[in-house]
């Protein structure tokens, strides 16, 4: 990778900000960043590194004199990308993507460039605007109900994680339930001790944390799930669940359905979820960080049917909208709650916007005060691509899996674990003669021998007690080849691996 063209730098130290110095080197980074992409497929999709690599590779202490953009370079290139596992790689199908484009880095540039703190709208009123207007347009994409949108009472705003949305979701139902049980005569630690949560064994473990930062995880009631239903939450397990605890004093006050498990993309049943929480009068949240982004196409609009019965939605648009990290949208119902949760006025951020009620204050939606400018990257990805771009982008991804699942379906030697939704494929090889850990000890094999070749990169999950192998299509430059190249070296590692399999077992 060539560290970019144009004129010869300065020889001089760099300035603090010169405005044609930085011209000069904004073009040499944009022509280092290019270059990086043009020679993507030579790296090892998953850094080969060991623990440890980088410190004896760096100084002990900072330089005490100025040194050269060209010697940053050198040692981003050889000493930076060798660690670096290469999430914008064609090839890349492990966890969940993490996507990018032209349109969101020009965004994000703008971004740094402004780098405006927009807690609050006097810090910067374009930045609460635009992010007002942008979580709009894409609830209309979603066709969220009207009471999500600004235009109806609710809201959106930018989080930086599905953890952080639902987090502040989750302290959000706590403040709401702890005044209720208050009012009825509970102390505030009494009221503490009787509200329970309710997700399944595959909701994100996010929501966990969510639980251990509200003070409740103690009652997270975490309901198992199977291949019967395809690894959704039983609306049936979850009722029982919630009369129990209501029998024995409990306060039902938080469930979370999931549209797209990190496991194997299940999805809730957000409706019938939706019954059960309107009549036990919890927050009802849904977590669709991934496969919420494909319901802006009217084919998969469906899974979110019911989602009027929610109070917040969360999806992020960094996974599969080509947004780069950090972008997760949440909307709620009446964003009132969460601000009664969050919000702090100190006399530093007073002002009369603010205090005639005039204006959102971000910062009362979220855990930092703090935050960045991120509407302009969606704005410009929703702007320059157009809703049929994004559309059409999803639809591509959706097509290349459907392939790949036809590849496993039609192979002898790997069968599908759980069922295709959307763009992850979750398989396994199928156990081999006289195995005795139905399939785990030859699949985790198989796994860490394809990711060692460094061609592509893969994940597994363990789903009814079965190691499984997960390939998510989704990165911003998959095509169909990427699939095919990944599926020879999936097939090249099994055909070794069994050859040495029955090799041992002939001796």
């Amino acid at each position: 990778m060539g560290f970019g063209e144009g004129a010869v730098p300065p020889s001089k130290p760099m300035s603090i900000f010169e405005v044609e110095e930085f011209r000069q080197y904004a073009h040499r980074m944009v022509d280092f960043i290019a270059n990086y992409y043009r020679d993507i497929a030579e790296y090892p999709v998953r850094s080969q590194v060991q623990p440890g690599y980088l410190k004896p590779q760096i100084p002990k202490a900072a330089p005490e004199d100025p040194e050269s953009l060209d010697d940053v370079l050198a040692d981003v290139q050889s000493k930076i990308i060798p660690g670096v596992t290469h999430w914008q790689s064609p090839s890349f199908f492990a966890y969940y993507p993490s996507n990018a484009s032209t349109a969101a880095y020009l965004g994000e540039m703008l971004s740094g460039g402004f780098n405006i703190v927009g807690f609050s709208w006097i810090s910067s009123p374009a930045a609460t605007e635009l992010e007002n207007v942008v979580l709009d347009w894409l609830g209309k994409l979603l066709r969220l109900p009207e009471e999500f949108l600004s235009s109806g009472g609710g809201g959106g705003v930018i989080q930086g994680t599905a953890s952080e949305a639902v987090c502040v979701a989750m302290l959000a139902a706590r403040k709401r339930s702890v005044a209720k049980l208050m009012a009825e005569g509970a102390s505030e630690t009494e009221a503490f001790g009787r509200l329970t949560a309710y997700v399944s064994d595959q909701t994100h473990v996010c929501v966990q944390k969510a639980a251990q930062i509200a003070g409740v995880a103690a009652n997270l009631r975490v309901l198992p799930t199977d291949s019967s239903t395809n690894f959704t939450l039983s609306p049936a397990a979850l009722r029982k669940a919630v009369a129990e605890d209501a029998a024995n004093g409990f306060e039902p006050f938080f469930l979370c359905g999931t549209v797209g498990t990190t496991s194997s993309s299940a999805v809730d049943s957000v409706s019938e979820l939706g019954d059960i929480a309107l009549e036990h009068g919890m927050w009802f949240h849904v977590d669709a960080a991934y496969a919420g982004n494909a319901c802006i196409c009217p084919e998969f609009r469906h899974n979110l049917d019911g989602i009027e019965k929610a109070d917040s939605y969360c999806m992020n648009p960094h996974k599969w909208l080509l947004t780069n990290f950090d972008c997760s949208t949440l909307w709620l119902k009446d964003p009132r709650l969460l601000v009664a949760a969050m919000s702090t006025s100190p006399e530093y951020l007073r002002n009369k916007a603010t205090d005639e009620k005039l204006v959102v204050d971000y910062k009362d939606w979220q855990l930092p005060l703090g935050r960045r400018f991120r509407s302009l990257k969606l704005w410009f990805i929703m702007r320059l691509y157009g809703a049929s771009g994004l559309r059409n982008y999803i639809r591509k991804h959706i097509l290349i899996a459907k392939h790949l699942e036809s590849l496993v379906q039609t192979s002898d030697r790997f069968e599908m674990v759980a069922p295709r939704n959307f763009s992850l494929i979750c398989f396994r090889l199928k156990p081999l003669e006289n195995d005795t850990d139905n399939g785990k000890t030859v699949n985790a094999t198989l796994l860490e021998a394809i990711n060692s070749r460094g061609d592509c990169f893969l994940t597994h999950t363990v789903l009814d007690g079965v190691f499984t192998l997960r390939m998510a299509v989704g990165s911003t430059r998959t095509e169909l080849q990427h699939v095919n190249e990944a599926w020879t070296v999936i097939n090249t590692e099994a055909d070794r691996l069994i050859e040495q399999y029955f090799r041992r077992l002939a001796t």
